[in-house]
Formats: C-alpha cells, structure tokens, sequence
C-alpha cells in the first residue's frame, strides 16, 4: 500500500518553488509582475521570504492565499533528493516543471481524502482508496515517473468520482428543491456579492460557482459542495463550514473570516482573519 505524503507544505524544506516556477501578472494580488521560472526579488539565498511578515501590506496577497498541498517539499526533498536548482542549475527547468504536476496530483490527493470521509458508501470509499494509491504513487515517483503522469486523464477519473460521492452525500438534505425555487444556488452559478447570510444551505451544490465577495456571515454550509468555488473576498463571519464537502485551504485564504468561523479540522485560519 502506498503511504500518502503530507498534503500540508513545509515551506522550511521547500527551494522556494512556489516562488520561482510560477509566475503572476501584477494586479490586486500582484505588486509586480514576475515571468515564470525566475525568483521573486524578495527571495532571500536560503529560499525565504524577506517579506513574509508584511505580503498582503506590499501589494502580494496572492502569496497569502497560494497552497502546493505539499508539493514543494516532495519535489525539493524527495524527487530532487536534497539537490536544489542553485547547488545544480541544469535541473531548473526539470524541477520547476515536475513541482506543477506534483502540485496538482497532491490537490487531487486532497480532495479524494475529504471525499474518503464523507461517503457512506464502501464501495466509492474503496474507488477514492484506490486512485488515490495510484495518484501517490506517481507523486512519489522520479522525475520521469511524474513528467510521464497523464494529468488530464486523471484529473476527469477523480472529478467523477468526486461528483458521484458529492451526490451521495448531500442527498438526505433536500437541497435540489430548495435550489430549483431560490433558482441560484447551482453549480457555477454567478453569486458575486449575493447575500447569503443566516441561511441554511445545507446540501447545496455550489460547485465552481462565483461566490467573490458573497455574504455568507452566520451561515450553516454543512454538506454544501465547493469544489473549485471561487471565494475571494467572500465574507465567513460566523458561518459553519465545518463539514463543506471539498473546501480547500486556498479558498479559505482567499475569504474573510473571524473566530466564530467553523472549519473542517484539516484547515487552519488564515493570520489576516
């Protein structure tokens, strides 16, 4: 049986890949644009931030927000064995490459294991058991092993999954009556600044919908869908998010919230709540 690595990132064992490989466009979230493959300038030589303490006050909000699901300290530490792209430049390219594959089959690794927990049915719990092997295994593989990985098939094998046990789980709720009245709590619906405060969503599907500055303050999300669902600046005050199927550290990061907020345990709250 593959053993799943940390899904969780270790910045302190990390070659700062999330702040070379990458690149952003300046914006809201960016103070400067950066193309992809080069270091950040506030990229100190021992691969931390010089800014770390004050991003979101410099213009880097999206810093604050970005997870890799612990990637970065697998492709440093354990595809890289130890080696960094500084100490061998001939491995950059490769390093860079296979950290943004490794990140994306550690968030499929992430969500497989919240829909592990939430199906009451041995049989999807068996399915998600199983691609979750095989994702891990490649994850853990060398460089060749993951570069070879067929991400785009793998990535429509877990969704399926993912929506069948989302189904499961959200049917003893009643939420498809409720959704075909209120007409907008659907997937990928358009609910930027909607009010949704104080009320009980439970059951929703609101997979990829665009919740970007919604209200959700006092509201019980229990079993509410949200893969992929667009967060940003969605205000939590006060809601209960403490059994949203699929929610993810990024999109808590993205939102604003307080104390009162409830969230799965696997999350933590952002500082700048």
């Amino acid at each position: 049986m593959t053993i799943s690595p940390s899904l969780s990132p270790d910045c302190g064992n990390c070659f700062a890949l999330c702040c070379t490989a990458l690149g952003f466009a300046r914006s809201a979230d960016f103070a400067i644009d950066k193309p992809a493959a080069s270091p950040c300038p506030n990229m100190a030589d021992d691969f931390s931030c010089t800014i770390h303490q004050r991003l979101r006050p410099r213009g880097f909000r999206g810093c604050t927000v970005f997870d890799c699901f612990g990637a970065g300290q697998v492709v440093s530490q354990h595809t890289f064995a130890g080696t960094s792209w500084t100490q061998d430049p001939s491995s950059k390219s490769s390093m860079f490459v296979v950290f943004k594959i490794v990140r994306q089959l550690h968030e499929m690794l992430w969500y497989l294991a919240d829909a592990r927990q939430r199906t009451f049915d041995p049989e999807l719990a068996a399915a998600a058991e199983q691609l979750s092997e095989a994702i891990a295994a490649t994850a853990q593989g060398d460089a060749s092993t993951v570069l070879a990985a067929d991400v785009e098939t793998l990535h429509g094998e877990v969704r399926a999954l993912l929506m069948e046990i989302s189904e499961d789980a959200r049917a003893s709720y009643g939420a498809d009556d409720r959704q075909t009245f209120d007409g907008g709590l659907q997937p990928s619906a358009d609910l930027m600044g909607a009010n949704l405060a104080n009320q009980r969503l439970c059951g929703s599907d609101l997979r990829g919908a665009y919740l970007i500055g919604a209200n959700l303050s006092g509201s019980d999300l229990t079993a509410v869908d949200l893969l992929g669902a667009d967060l940003r600046g969605a205000q939590l005050h006060g809601a209960d998010l403490s059994k949203a199927l699929y929610l993810t550290q990024p999109q808590i990061n993205a939102a604003e919230g307080d104390r009162t907020t409830l969230l799965p345990p696997q999350l933590t709250k952002p500082d700048h709540w």
